[in-house]
């Protein structure tokens, strides 16, 4: 089917002009369509802009084995809303993505659930390396160097030689120091107990703090340059990465290596919340200061960091109900991360084009995602219409997530999405979802 998105504002590479836009058979056919073109439907956007579809590179779905959080099909649903076409999951689900046939059996479950386009990453444990070095069908390989359980942990140093040595993939990485993580953990439950009091989820910060971040970078880093690795670092928290990473990239080995990511949670909260949201802003690594989040910002508009993820890793309001610290980290955020980016743009924080940037072009980039990313002739048709002068209240009881709730409850935002398409195909339109559709694994141009 031809369908001509009709007077919409387009964000083009280079330029953001008004432009009717042609999808078939999965792809741009044409921005400004030929006199004479056959159609085959119309969509009216005057007063819409046209933005490349989301492409979200850190993602937790829980399908297998914790769906009573999540699945893929309430995720991508999520995803659909929200303007997300493309999604990266991780792999610490029950059980871990750790070989190649565990991976085929996510892909397999993406393929008959997912109504967005999805990739999934492999998991690293001290021992899997002959499955890291022959995987393909992945974006890449996923270290937790910290925060994590069970065989997913890697923070011996001979461990991670070896991966970084012994494989092509690229590598991304969760850097929080165990050690010092642990020491933090007893220091201030030390202190609690001598000042006769609970630990609250303030003392978050105190034990995943911004050393045990900063410490963990510059590890991961340092083995990227040596090994000349192609290395990305998932959300970044602090002031000090921001600067480490400013570093890399001047680095006439390293720069070409290395991209980094903020994510909403980091870039819309900070300690402040603690006392406002208690454990719903429980988040590894942890809510940083106002400083930290001010240093994330700048970080995006120089380029030192290169786009933005959710982290989107839902919990039941039940568990994210007990006391501090048996509260789990993770918020739900995708459904209202490009509504948040859109917002941000209204207020000034940004330019529409820098959340194009950050949200599509150099996520694709990064990743080199095959044809996805922008909004360009014989790019795959993934695409977000949204409306600039929409404002909407962010309510738990209307999130599409299973967990049902999300921690901007109440939060007034400026700027929505109105319709997504996947494929060329409509798969929601306000409030409403095509469940017939279906999207497609990534590949990638390596």
């Amino acid at each position: 089917m031809r369908l001509r998105i009709r007077g919409a504002t387009c964000v083009l590479p280079g330029e953001t002009v008004r432009a009717d836009v042609l999808l078939d058979g999965g792809r741009i056919a044409h921005v400004g369509i030929p006199a004479g073109a056959r159609v085959d439907e119309t969509i009216e956007a005057d007063g819409l802009h046209l933005l490349p579809g989301v492409i979200d590179d850190q993602v937790h779905f829980r399908e297998p084995g914790l769906t009573h959080k999540e699945d893929l099909s309430t995720a991508s649903r999520a995803c659909a809303r929200g303007g997300v076409t493309t999604f990266f999951e991780m792999p610490n689900t029950v059980p871990a993505t750790t070989t190649r046939a565990l991976l085929e059996a996510k892909l397999a479950l993406g393929a008959a659930k997912s109504l967005v386009h999805y990739a999934f990453f492999m998991g690293a444990t001290p021992h899997n390396l002959p499955e890291l070095a022959a995987a393909t069908r992945t974006p890449g390989i996923k270290i937790f160097i910290g925060s994590s359980t069970g065989d997913l942990l890697v923070d011996g140093q001979a461990a991670l030689e070896a991966i970084f040595a012994g494989t092509t993939l690229p590598i991304t990485a969760h850097c929080e120091d165990e050690a010092t993580v642990r020491a933090n953990r007893a220091r201030v439950e030390a202190d609690a107990a001598a000042e006769g009091r609970p630990l609250v989820p303030a003392d978050h910060i105190r034990i995943r703090d911004h050393e045990a971040a900063i410490v963990s970078a510059r590890r991961a880093l340092d083995l990227a340059r040596r090994h000349r690795h192609r290395f990305h670092l998932l959300h970044v928290t602090t002031a000090g990465e921001v600067d480490l990473l400013r570093a890399a990239k001047a680095d006439a080995v390293l720069g070409p290596l290395v991209t980094a990511e903020a994510c909403h949670p980091h870039l819309f909260f900070s300690d402040a919340d603690y006392a406002r949201l208690g454990t719903r802003v429980l988040q590894n690594p942890s809510i940083k200061t106002a400083n930290d989040q001010a240093a994330l910002w700048a970080g995006l508009h120089d380029g030192t960091l290169d786009f933005v993820a959710t982290d989107h890793a839902p919990h039941t309001l039940g568990e994210k109900a007990q006391p501090y610290p048996l509260a789990p980290s993770g918020m739900p955020s995708i459904e209202n991360a490009l509504a948040l980016m859109l917002d941000a743009a209204h207020r000034g924080r940004c330019a529409l084009e820098d959340v194009v940037r950050w949200t599509s072009e150099r996520p694709a980039a990064a990743w080199s995602v095959a044809r996805k990313g922008r909004i360009a002739e014989g790019y795959d048709a993934d695409l977000v219409l949204v409306d600039l002068e929409e404002t909407r209240t962010v309510r738990d009881a209307d999130q599409i997530t299973k967990a049902g709730w999300s921690p901007w409850d109440g939060a007034r935002l400026t700027g929505w999405p109105v319709g997504t398409f996947v494929a060329g195909q409509r798969v929601y339109w306000r409030g409403a979802f095509d469940e017939r559709e279906r999207g497609s694994e990534v590949t990638f141009e390596r």
